[in-house]
């Protein structure tokens, strides 16, 4: 990720235009985008910030997530994907800085990848002291174990818990109080499988080493404990097929109408 990427240069841009129209917020937006040389940098830095802790400072922190980053680009690209699902999808997300400074979904998962990347490492201590952080400041707990596709767009995310063999695939929109959960007491896959372009609305429980196909919408408050065929909509408790999405990524419409006719 280099300084003259155009969504950095986008970012300081608008940074610099929000400065301008509450010049009280200059001294935060420089410390926080403007004074940063790339994307990069600038995660090192916000993410840094909320999750250090008294024993643990913010600029170890911020090592860790500069070595994770340096090691493995993909992070730096999912974070990219991710900034971009949260300015296409969620109508409050009005310039391209606000998921890295104010949307503790984009954070927590930025930093569950970093988490993750120390997982695959052998590094289980750290990578635990980041899930108990992560989940501690942002009332979000992702294992990391869990594996997660980028383009995610995690929507006011207080509640989400994803266990350890969970996957979720690309462009999947997933809202409040989401549950990738298991059951019972048995080792090896006991998550669910998210497929691509899933949508899965507020207070939804999706339980078990289930599959959930493609192009699925799940409605707000359903119990998912089967696996579901791709491009359905499925809703209830437990959840049942109730039509299909008109969408072919239901994700990236954000639709939350369960009917397959039109509006």
């Amino acid at each position: 990720m280099i300084a003259n990427d155009p969504l950095w240069q986008t970012i300081c841009a608008e940074a610099r235009d929000a400065v301008v129209q509450d010049p009280l917020m200059s001294e935060f937006f420089a410390a926080a985008i403007l004074r940063h040389q790339s994307l990069p940098q600038a995660l090192c830095f916000n993410l840094s910030q909320p999750l250090h802790s008294s024993v643990v400072s913010a600029e170890v922190v911020a090592t860790v997530i500069a070595e994770a980053m340096q090691s493995d680009a993909s992070i730096c690209d999912a974070a990219s994907t991710d900034i971009n699902a949260s300015f296409e999808r969620d109508p409050a997300c009005e310039n391209h800085f606000m998921p890295i400074l104010y949307f503790k979904g984009f954070q927590a998962l930025q930093l569950h990848r970093v988490s993750h990347w120390l997982w695959l490492q052998g590094r289980t201590v750290l990578a635990l002291y980041f899930q108990s952080q992560i989940s501690d400041v942002f009332a979000v707990d992702i294992h990391p174990g869990a594996r997660l596709g980028c383009g995610i767009m995690i929507d006011h995310a207080t509640g989400l818990v994803i266990g350890e063999t969970a996957i979720v695939g690309d462009n999947v929109s997933i809202l409040h109080s989401v549950t990738l959960g298991g059951t019972g007491c048995v080792s090896g896959s006991r998550h669910p499988t998210i497929g691509n372009g899933v949508m899965i609305s507020a207070g939804a429980k999706i339980l078990g080493n289930v599959l959930v196909g493609d192009g699925v919408k799940v409605g707000a408050g359903s119990l998912v404990l089967e696996s579901v065929p791709a491009h359905v909509t499925v809703a209830g408790v437990p959840a049942k097929i109730v039509g299909a999405p008109r969408e072919a990524e239901p994700a990236l419409e954000m639709n939350q109408n369960l009917s397959d006719s039109p509006d």
